[in-house]
């Protein structure tokens, strides 16, 4: 099954860019969906992004849909979260998780995760 690793989180100013990765060492990459999944702190988990096992669907909470982009390199095993003029109510815990069924994937259900990457935005 998949085995998540993610990267690139970091201190920001409000306007910056971060990119996030995350890297997969199972052995079956191109049959899971992925998505980017943020937890603020006191806040609920919050579906940032999700992308498709072709890369060529991908679903975009309201309030990231212009500023983030989600991809993935099947060759890579990595699927990535460019994201853009960043603000301090990005800040959070963002989470990398796969899943093999697009409906669960959509609704944020996901039964592999990584252990995180801390995104830290100052105003």
């Amino acid at each position: 099954q998949a085995q998540l690793v993610e990267s690139g989180g970091g201190l920001v100013q409000s306007g910056g860019s971060l990119r996030l990765s995350c890297v997969d060492s199972g052995s079956w990459f191109s049959k899971y969906n992925y998505a980017w999944i943020r937890q603020a702190p006191g806040k609920d988990r919050e579906l940032v992004a999700v992308v498709d096992w072709s890369g060529g669907n991908t679903v975009y909470a309201d309030d990231v849909r212009d500023r983030f982009t989600i991809s993935r390199d099947n060759a890579k095993s990595t699927v990535y979260l460019q994201m853009y003029l960043l603000k301090p109510d990005d800040t959070g815990v963002y989470f990398c998780a796969a899943e093999t069924d697009w409906s669960r994937a959509v609704e944020g259900i996901f039964g592999i995760w990584g252990q995180g990457t801390q995104v830290t935005v100052s105003s």
